[in-house]
């Protein structure tokens, strides 16, 4: 789909994509925000050659990205809609949502869809490293859904279709895969810093570097069932209430986590074959009894 592309946020993904689009020769032309100068700041990063309002991108791009908070997608569609000229296609990159979090849009005839990168953007320079080769959600059909996976196509990214009534599921497993990992990291580090009184963050992520590195990796290569190990998998009902019982002394939403991540470790190895009486003893540790 040709046409000049106007980015509309100034976050992280907002500039990563506009440099990526723009280093593979899209044409790039404007970046709009709330703040003046964050869109001025976004655009000098990008290399757009103009920061402008909500309201003001559709003058200057017939392709719109919007790149904000699942929140603020409505209020820059608002502001689209007070244009005197709508754009032809808009995408959004919300995981959770649709294209109907753009029906007002679509209602005026502009072709719609949603296009959501599968990668953690933790700042500009890094997105712009990782996401290249990531996978993308695409939702949506007609003029918007090709431009979609033209974007996908000029990142070397593949794409999987969601439908619009599974995003939210596809979504809440993106979180799993990253968010709730680094979560998991965070608990682990903090018991860490419990178990050997050592407040050196960095020794103690060092330590468990390798642990992670490849418990990920086997778990990518091999698939995660294959890949578990440790004393749940091994039915030692006895270590896991002497990790129960040391607990006591860590934050209660670790506590939680614990006892919330070995049931699902429990699921996994009964399909693994783990001996009933086994399940049954782990499972009632995990749980306080109350099966």
């Amino acid at each position: 789909m040709p046409g000049a592309i106007g980015i509309a946020g100034a976050g992280r993904v907002a500039q990563t994509l506009g440099l990526l689009l723009r280093r593979c020769g899209e044409p790039v032309a404007a970046v709009a925000s709330r703040s003046p100068a964050r869109a001025q700041a976004a655009a000098a990063f990008i290399g757009a050659p103009a920061a402008v309002t909500y309201s003001e991108l559709p003058e200057h791009c017939p392709r719109v990205l919007i790149a904000v908070s699942d929140d603020a997608i409505p209020t820059v569609v608002a502001s689209m809609l007070e244009s005197p000229r709508l754009p032809q296609a808009v995408l959004h990159t919300s995981g959770v949502h649709g294209s109907g979090i753009l029906e007002p849009l679509v209602a005026r005839g502009v072709s719609c869809a949603a296009l959501h990168p599968l990668q953690t953007i933790a700042s500009p320079d890094q997105g712009v490293s990782a996401l290249p080769g990531s996978t993308f959600a695409i939702t949506g059909e007609g003029a918007a859904a090709g431009w979609a996976m033209e974007v996908a196509a000029l990142l070397n990214g593949p794409v999987i279709r969601v439908p619009a009534e599974s995003r939210a599921l596809y979504h809440a497993a993106a979180v799993m895969a990253s968010n709730y990992s680094v979560a998991l990291m965070d608990a682990a580090l903090q018991l860490l810093r419990l178990a050997s009184r050592d407040a050196d963050d960095a020794g103690l992520l060092r330590a468990i570097k390798p642990l992670v590195n490849a418990s990920v990796e086997n778990a990518l290569e091999s698939g995660p069932l294959r890949a578990l190990t440790g004393p749940v998998e091994r039915g030692d009902a006895g270590a896991v209430r002497l990790h129960i019982n040391a607990l006591a002394e860590a934050p209660e939403s670790i506590r939680r986590l614990y006892c919330a991540a070995g049931l699902h470790a429990l699921d996994m190895s009964k399909r693994k074959g783990l001996a009933e009486a086994d399940a049954t003893a782990i499972a009632e540790s995990l749980t306080g009894g109350n099966l």
